[in-house]
């Protein structure tokens, strides 16, 4: 198991607030290292003498230190998961693939530790993001797994388009989420689109009226943040970042990738294998059901994507088009149209 100490745990927090490291991105990449060093990725000598076994606590917090001042194998993981799998295989340790899969980030930034492999609608929130995968952009997981809002298949690809754009106001206007969805009115339920919250988006549509002078409604509000993320996205991909490649999520936030995760929810995966897939498990090998699911969890995400970025208005590829840019007045900034024919917007 993992670091359940809570004096260690007390120590190592105190040690990434002293160090401005992010609690989050140093539990993934922990978690990454400790799993390399499981798998022989990583030994003692490829660390330095770390012994980096699941739950050595010491060990962790010496990673820690050696990262804060630049020495050791500190110098390897301090550049985080997504440059780690890089220069573990271009050392020729490990398989590539398998490090893909269990290397949790996207974009170069590690996840947050909240498990979507039954939120397809989290899936698409973690990896269909402009700045990676966190919570900021789009936290389905509540509204598809515990509220059930999300039912369909288009209710996610519609939640996909219009919460980024949401969130994102917040952050242009300098407000607190928490306030818009933590207490909702008490009819919220009985509206026609409960999971918005839609009092309180008029709220800010008042609020915003109120104190600016410009009259909006809430569809101007989300052009507002339109105009911002498609921005941001073509920034992106003016550095090299922003294309479908890079919205692909490491497999195993959408199912399990070992043996051992299959095996500790059979009953669940081979459930879903007779009543969704249409297969029968029986029979099959561990190796062969990894496949099969992993293959109908792939595809499913990939039109997940599909429906997504028609939505909002990009290629297949993922660059806004031409015809989107200029709606959203875009197109006054030369290089953003240069960027996007580029790309086939």
């Amino acid at each position: 198991g993992g670091v359940f100490d809570p004096d260690y745990l007390l120590e190592l927090n105190f040690y990434c607030d002293t160090y401005g490291i992010c609690t989050i991105t140093w539990g993934t990449l922990t978690a990454f290292v400790m799993e390399c060093y499981q798998l022989g990725i990583l030994d003692l000598e490829r660390t330095g003498g770390l012994d980096l076994t699941w739950g050595n606590a010491e060990a962790d917090l010496e990673m820690m230190h050696q990262v804060a001042r630049g020495e050791g194998f500190g110098l390897i993981a301090g550049q985080g998961v997504h440059k780690m799998k890089e220069i573990f295989e271009a050392r020729g340790w490990g398989d590539p693939r398998l490090m893909a899969d269990i290397g949790m980030e996207c974009k170069g930034l590690e996840y947050s530790q909240y498990m979507s492999k039954e939120s397809l609608a989290q899936q698409g929130g973690y990896a269909l993001t402009n700045k990676g995968p966190q919570h900021d952009e789009a936290w389905l997981i509540f509204m598809d797994m515990v509220n059930k809002q999300l039912p369909t298949f288009e209710d996610k690809a519609e939640a996909l388009y219009y919460f980024p754009l949401f969130r994102t106001w917040f952050g242009l206007n300098g407000f607190c989420k928490l306030p818009w969805n933590d207490v909702v009115p008490s009819d919220n339920a009985s509206t026609s689109e409960p999971a918005k919250v839609p009092e309180h988006v008029q709220n800010y549509v008042d609020v915003f009226t109120a104190t600016t002078g410009i009259r909006i409604d809430k569809d101007e509000l989300i052009r507002q943040s339109a105009k911002v993320y498609n921005f941001q996205r073509i920034f992106n991909i003016r550095m090299g970042k922003g294309l479908r490649s890079f919205d692909i999520p490491p497999y195993r936030s959408v199912g399990p990738v070992t043996r051992e995760e299959y095996e500790s929810r059979a009953e669940r995966y081979d459930k879903q294998m007779l009543e969704e897939i249409g297969l029968d498990p029986a029979g099959r090998s561990v190796d062969e059901k990894i496949a099969i699911t992993r293959d109908y969890r792939m595809k499913r995400y990939n039109s997940l994507v599909d429906a997504v970025y028609l939505r909002r208005g990009w290629t297949p590829d993922g660059v806004p088009t031409l015809a989107r840019i200029q709606e959203l007045g875009l197109d006054v900034f030369p290089e953003v149209v240069e960027i996007v024919k580029n790309h086939g917007g």
